[in-house]
């Protein structure tokens, strides 16, 4: 806290902001420097709600030790002073006598005697204040579940009194019903108890997240895993990294063990590791850690306990070695409870969860699912092979030669060669053979370096590829190697090429065009504004770059003697790629004849030499050279004779690839039936070979879009996450969180809105994503998704938080002002829509400040009028003069698209803003005012055709204008001559579905008259 509040507003307002802030450290350090503040006043009420705030802190921030210190100084206060305490404040402390009863019960050191003391306490307080006694009753049974003594009369004398306004909010005593169900072994009577809670119905600070983390369980053994899914990630993300609700992220865990999901509830202990350390409550923490040795214990029992894991601070832990440690703490808190309570109670109940079986082998939870295979330390990419590989030859002179000659046809096989290989050589008591037929060593090193090179250069590592080329090329020409030394150079050339440079990294990252189209990177990006000026700079100088590769590899081809007819074709297939390059990157038409040209040549020397994999090679680039220039029908024709050949004459591998382009080509034509036939039949046959060679990744991610034009947006979703999950899996992390962006997108559109955040969740707590080493504006646009869910699930104050931290963060982007502007937008109506109209409109004026260096009109439009309409709906007419200041900024924003010619994809911007001001000038009471607004978008409308789409649109407007004139006017006739001449007009279009709303506002209005 920078300054002490010096005057009783001042602390009120402290305490206020205070309020805002999650439980915590933070929170509670500064709610203890507010007491001491409030002690500085002669009123003790200012004191009062500080040790209030103090308490709660206390509570909520699992320190429930200090909690009942707190409390007795309230009571001191209340026993001196009684008149000061109003009755919200008297409410408030006879409250908090359950808070005390639950902080002792937590603290084995506090004597069972002076639980039960503190029970007869606050009966007699209760009785002495003439309160109801059923949270007395409550209590004492809270204490003989705690127990495990037998609760039937403890609980019937609790449960069959009639609620009272000190007792438990009723989603917490549905939960405390249903735990006692529980308790006895009947799960279907449990969660019948639970319903209102499960469903949404009831709610607190703690539900539902308190009974969804005890009713996964019993869904699961009832049969009902769709909900037990649902509800996993609903209520898992209601209670992470929350010390005072630890016990729920242990059942969350075991729920993960459970169900095949181990690897999901590694990353969830990892996202949950301050927990180990924050949490002070003994309960909390013997169900927190026995729910995590559930887990650990399942994975180390399917032989994984070598695996990280995250645990206490201070060392770094495996699961083994951390499920011994939570074995030994966990016992001895249980064996303290258990002293204290004189009953074996939680040592019992801690031996059922450890011994209870799995329920499901798989249950699929995210969209992101994970084995622990891949949480491992990574290793080579494998994909599920209908075709078994080639063997790798035990001899090592046959193994090299084996490797070289794969290499050569470009077979996949030649990858697990290679790999065996650099293992063989890396070894201390590697002997190199003495075979002429294999060569010197440093050939060898040569060949593992071209190699590795490649691998960089498919992870778009260019700088890398680059110089690895380099360096084999100098080991080849050490090796007398002309001719491989050639084709490492000209690997170097085109990969060199590629390296981006610094302008053309630059672009919108975290926006959302006026299209609604996200752009996540360079490739995406509009060409809007600076950044856009800088991807086109960016593409001139790769442009020059291929050309320049280009020329020279023409000259190394030229200069370099005693080429194989092999090497040859390499080097031709390398000169027509980098013309390949040149033309996707321009666009420009005169860039297509050259590349046509090197195809030629390529395939017509591949033919007289019978090398099969450039014959394909060079039809490939045919087949792409004409789709990049707009000839389809020729790129298919090129392509069917390709399948052709290799269906008769192969190579197979190429047959997966080809497919693949045929049905990207077939999007192209709008043949999306089509597409989806050709990339499944791709797929299936890729299933024989590795994901990396036959670009598995990228015909999952084209067949998730013949999906969505063909309607199947469940199934598109699987090929998103199936294509991110290859990237990642070969290193191509930024591709892969790219895709990943677009499925949480998807998921989000789609209504799947706790399967988004627990994607992102997930991809967040990614550790080069935690390290800064991920591109900051990708991440951006993920935390930027991420937000949106919230907001879409209601999670207010979550997403009005980040949406606050992102405006401040992309403030910052000279290079993209229009990214900041949305942002700040659609963070001024989080904070609207939370009261805060003040934050709002600064919000608000970041973001047309940034509008003005980067037009953003339809989103500012409709940000800027949905404020209006919130401050006039939350503060009626006293709200009126700042909702008219919104719409003025609106007015503004359409005057300047109307200049620049822009047109809305959504509503008209003009019609829109009318329709607003009938809105906000209703809201405010003043209805003449509302109705010529509404007359006016009425007429900017028009009168509604057949095919009109803005019919829904039409109707809204001529309903609220009814409203206004037939409820707020008392003009019912007109209203009602309106209401019915609309009801006509839309029947005789067809637009029955419109009219209901105008049918059913006209016989209210017709009832009232």
């Amino acid at each position: 806290m920078p300054t002490a509040p010096q005057t009783t507003d001042e602390l009120y307002q402290a305490l206020q902001e205070n309020d805002r802030r999650p439980y915590g450290r933070t929170r509670t350090v500064t709610a203890e420097e507010l007491v001491d503040a409030a002690e500085q006043f002669a009123e003790p009420v200012p004191l009062i709600h500080a040790l209030l705030e103090l308490q709660e802190a206390y509570t909520y921030g699992s320190e429930p030790r200090k909690s009942p210190v707190v409390f007795a100084r309230l009571l001191t206060l209340f026993d001196e002073q009684p008149n000061v305490f109003d009755e919200r404040l008297r409410h408030m402390l006879f409250w908090r006598f359950k808070w005390v009863a639950g902080a002792l019960r937590a603290l084995p050191e506090i004597p069972l005697a002076s639980l039960r003391q503190w029970l007869t306490e606050m009966r007699d307080r209760y009785v002495k204040a003439g309160l109801d006694l059923q949270p007395y009753y409550g209590q004492a049974y809270q204490l003989a579940a705690h127990l495990g003594e037998d609760t039937a009369l403890a609980y019937e004398l609790w449960a069959g009194r009639a609620r009272s306004r000190l007792s438990d909010c009723e989603a917490c005593e549905i939960c405390d019903r249903a735990l006692y169900h529980l308790a006895a072994g009947d799960d279907e009577r449990a969660l019948r108890t639970w319903e209102p809670v499960l469903a949404g119905k009831e709610s607190c600070q703690e539900e539902p997240a308190r009974s969804v983390s005890y009713a996964l369980l019993p869904l699961l053994r009832t049969g009902r895993t769709d909900e037990a899914r649902e509800l996993h990630l609903a209520g898992y993300r209601g209670c992470r990294r929350n010390p005072s609700m630890a016990g729920e992220v242990g059942r969350h865990l075991e729920f993960c063990a459970l169900t095949g999901n181990e690897a999901r509830g590694l990353e969830l202990l990892a996202e949950n590791r301050t927990l180990f350390d924050e949490v002070d409550s003994p309960r909390e923490l013997l169900d927190f850690l026995t729910g995590v040795e559930v887990l650990l214990q399942r994975v180390e029992g399917i032989g994984h306990g070598q695996l990280p894991a995250a645990g206490f601070a201070g060392r770094t832990w495996t699961v083994a070695g951390l499920r011994a440690e939570v074995r030994g703490r966990a016992d001895d808190l249980a064996a303290r409870f258990d002293a204290r309570n004189g009953t074996p109670a939680h040592t019992d109940r801690r031996r059922a969860r450890l011994d209870r079986a799995p329920l499901l082998d798989a249950l699929e939870l995210t969209l992101r699912t994970r084995s622990l295979d891949d949480v491992a330390p990574a290793g080579p990419v494998t994909a599920p092979a209908a075709r078994a590989a080639a063997a790798v030859p035990e001899s090592l002179p046959e193994l090299i030669l084996r490797a070289r000659s794969l290499d050569e046809q470009g077979h996949p096989d030649a990858d697990a060669c290679w790999e065996r290989l650099r293992t063989l050589v890396a070894a201390r008591d590697y002997a190199h053979p003495d075979d002429p037929a294999v060569g010197p060593l440093v050939r060898l090193h040569a060949d593992l370096l071209a190699d590795e090179a490649s691998r960089a250069g498919d992870k778009d590592e260019y700088a890398d590829a680059v110089a690895l080329h380099e360096e084999a090329a100098d080991l080849y020409e050490d090796a007398g190697e002309p001719g491989h030394a050639a084709i490492a150079r000209a690997c170097a050339l085109l990969a060199a090429a590629e390296v981006p440079t610094e302008d053309a990294g630059a672009a919108e990252t975290a926006d959302t065009d006026d299209a609604g189209t996200k752009t996540t990177g360079a490739a995406e990006a509009k060409a809007t504004g600076d950044a856009g000026a800088k991807v086109a700079d960016g593409a001139e100088v790769k442009v020059a770059a291929l050309t320049a590769a280009h020329a020279t590899m023409v000259r190394l081809h030229e200069e370099t003697p005693a080429l194989t007819p092999v090497q040859e074709a390499r080097l031709l297939r390398l000169r027509a790629t980098a013309l390949g390059l040149r033309l996707q990157t321009s666009g420009s038409e005169e860039h297509v004849a050259p590349v046509l040209a090197e195809v030629d040549l390529l395939h017509t020397f591949a033919t007289r030499h019978d090398i099969g994999g450039q014959i394909a090679g060079a039809r490939l680039l045919r087949a792409t050279t004409y789709a990049m220039s707009g000839d389809l029908p020729a790129a298919v024709t090129e392509i069917d004779g390709l399948l052709d050949r290799l269906r008769a004459h192969g190579p197979a591998w190429y047959l997966p690839r080809t497919l693949g382009l045929r049905g990207r080509i077939q999007l192209g034509l709008q043949d999306a039936q089509a597409a989806h036939a050709d990339l499944t039949e791709s797929l299936r046959l890729a299933a024989g070979w590795p994901a990396d060679a036959v670009g598995t990744a990228r015909v999952h991610g084209d067949l998730a879009e013949a999906c969505m034009h063909l309607g199947r947006p469940d199934e598109a979703l699987r090929h998103l996450t199936r294509s991110a999950e290859l990237d990642l899996r070969r290193g191509s992390r930024t591709d892969a969180f790219c895709t990943y962006s677009n499925v949480a997108r998807l998921s989000l559109e789609m209504g799947r809105v706790e399967d988004c955040i627990a994607l992102l969740d997930s991809l967040l707590a990614e550790p080069d994503v935690t390290g800064g080493e991920l591109d900051d504006r990708l991440v951006a646009q993920l935390r930027l998704t991420r937000a949106r869910a919230l907001h879409a699930g209601e999670d207010l104050k979550a997403a009005t938080a980040e949406f606050v931290t992102l405006a401040a963060e992309s403030a910052g982007w000279d290079d993209d002002p229009g990214s900041h502007a949305v942002i700040a937008a659609e963070t001024a109506v989080l904070l609207a829509e939370s009261g805060e109209f003040g934050r709002a409109r600064e919000a608000a004026d970041q973001a047309l400040t940034a509008h003005a260096r980067a037009p953003r009109y339809e989103q500012l439009s409709n940000c800027l009028r949905e404020l209006a309409r919130l401050q006039a709906q939350q503060q009626g007419p006293g709200g009126l003069d700042d909702a008219r200041a919104f719409l003025a900024d609106a007015a503004r924003i359409a005057d300047e698209a109307r200049a620049a010619g822009y047109e809305a994809h959504g509503r008209s911007l003009d019609t829109a803003l009318a329709y607003e001001h009938g809105r906000v000038n209703a809201y405010a009471g003043e209805y003449e005012d509302a109705l010529a607004a509404l007359e006016e978008a009425l007429a900017l409308l028009g009168e509604p055709g057949p095919e009109n789409d803005r019919a829904g649109e039409w109707a809204e407007c001529v309903r609220l204008a009814g409203a206004v004139e037939g409820i707020y006017l008392e003009r019912t006739a007109p209203a009602l001559t309106r209401l019915d001449a609309a009801v006509s007009r839309l029947t005789a279009l067809g637009h029955t579905e419109e009219t209901e709303p105008l049918t059913s506002l006209a016989a209210r209005l017709r009832e009232e008259e």
